[in-house]
């Protein structure tokens, strides 16, 4: 055997600190057959620093963990996953190129790294760009001989395993070193007892806070009158069931599309602006028909504060064109209503719910025929078109005329 030359031996890596602990080769550096488990930076970076500090690579050092801080802040948090950027590390860990790569290999034969995509320099050839090219993209991985040292329990093998706890020796060493510097030693006196153990504060009231009052009582307040004033109905809390809840979220999403005005505005906020059509017992088409009357020429920034805000000013003219006492008189004691009951020739044909919400929701183009109808029949139109849309053909019949 050939003797190797002294620039040979210079350029020969140095050997291990650990006769045990071996480099990971070169086909276990890729994510689909590393043993090391996936990690997140934080937890990485820790890991990489027991990694150098432990002495495991001979090449490990301070540049493989400024090289290492620089991935970890530029990793994304759930997935571990960094793009490698050569030249951009170099610039900010001021190395070279070679430098960067020297302790990325590092890195890798420690098990702390992994191939998640081979970059290449190999155009793409993609239309409107000159050149492009493929990055490179890396794992973050913790070996299994660190979950080893820390005591860590560890399910499935391999990329995918996971951390499920620590075992009691593993405890025991991480709890160890918060128990030794609990009770610093004073340098200045060596021999000097530790302190004493300091008694609790008093229990005498502070001048900041009230004394509570529990003469002839219990001092408990119950959780319902604890519940905060939000939606609009008289401020008091709305409870509201899982249930329910995903029945006005499924009844807005019938609503949104027949409603223009409405695609706007999200799901929830809808569906919650929603909620006093959908208490009157409302469907999607009978709640559409309400609000294209109430927005029937423009189109509202906010949809669901407009709702909110045009329903509850509804609630207050009526409340304020109710009259303090119930009506008394009885309908059937006039003469002329039940006169034109009888002579009201008889209808051929019920209608039916469905009648109206057809007409409530597709007549808004015919208004001057439900103005029509209701100057001839005015109950009959309520009845079938609804107090918004009649109101509306009769106002812009009033502008046409």
């Amino acid at each position: 055997m050939r003797r190797t030359t002294g620039a040979a031996s210079r350029c020969a890596p140095p050997a291990c600190p650990d006769p045990a602990w071996i480099p990971v080769p070169r086909a276990f550096q890729e994510v689909g057959s590393t043993s090391a488990r996936r990690a997140q930076p934080r937890a990485w970076l820790r890991a990489v620093a027991w990694l150098v500090g432990a002495g495991l690579h001979a090449r490990a050092g301070v540049t493989t963990l400024a090289v290492a801080r620089d991935l970890a802040a530029r990793m994304d948090y759930r997935r571990g996953l960094v793009l490698y950027d050569l030249e951009g590390t170099a610039v900010r860990c001021g190395v070279s190129t070679a430098t960067v790569k020297r302790h990325v290999r590092v890195l890798r034969e420690l098990g702390a790294l992994a191939w998640h995509r081979h970059g290449t320099k190999r155009n793409l050839r993609l239309p409107g760009r000159a050149y492009t090219a493929t990055a490179t993209i890396y794992a973050a991985t913790i070996p299994a001989v660190h979950d080893a040292a820390m005591g860590h329990r560890i399910e499935g093998t391999g990329y995918g395993a996971r951390l499920l706890g620590v075992t009691d020796e593993g405890r025991t060493r991480a709890v160890g070193p918060v128990f030794a510097t609990s009770h610093p030693v004073d340098k200045k006196h060596p021999g000097a007892a530790p302190p004493a153990v300091r008694a609790p504060h008093s229990l005498g009231s502070h001048h900041d806070v009230p004394t509570a009052d529990v003469d002839g009582g219990m001092n408990y307040t119950s959780r319902r009158n604890h519940g905060t004033k939000r939606g609009g109905s008289g401020g008091r809390a709305s409870h509201r069931s899982p249930s329910q809840v995903a029945r006005d979220i499924r009844i807005a999403r019938q609503v949104r599309p027949l409603v223009g005005w409405t695609q706007r505005e999200g799901l929830r906020r809808l569906a919650f602006a929603l909620r006093p059509l959908i208490d009157q017992g409302l469907d999607a088409h009978d709640v559409a028909a309400e609000l294209i009357g109430l927005a029937a020429d423009w189109c509202p920034a906010r949809p669901a504060a407009y709702i909110t805000a045009a329903l509850a000013r509804d609630r207050r003219s009526e409340a304020a064109r109710r009259p303090g006492k119930e009506l008394t008189a009885d309908p059937a004691a006039n003469r002329e209503w039940q006169q034109w009951l009888t002579a009201r020739p008889a209808d051929t044909t019920e209608r039916t719910d469905d009648d109206r919400r057809h007409a409530r929701l597709y007549a808004w183009d015919r208004w001057y025929e439900v103005a029509a109808h209701y100057d001839a029949d005015p109950d009959d139109a309520l009845d079938l078109y609804g107090t918004r849309l009649c109101a509306y053909a009769v106002k812009r019949a009033a502008r046409g005329a």
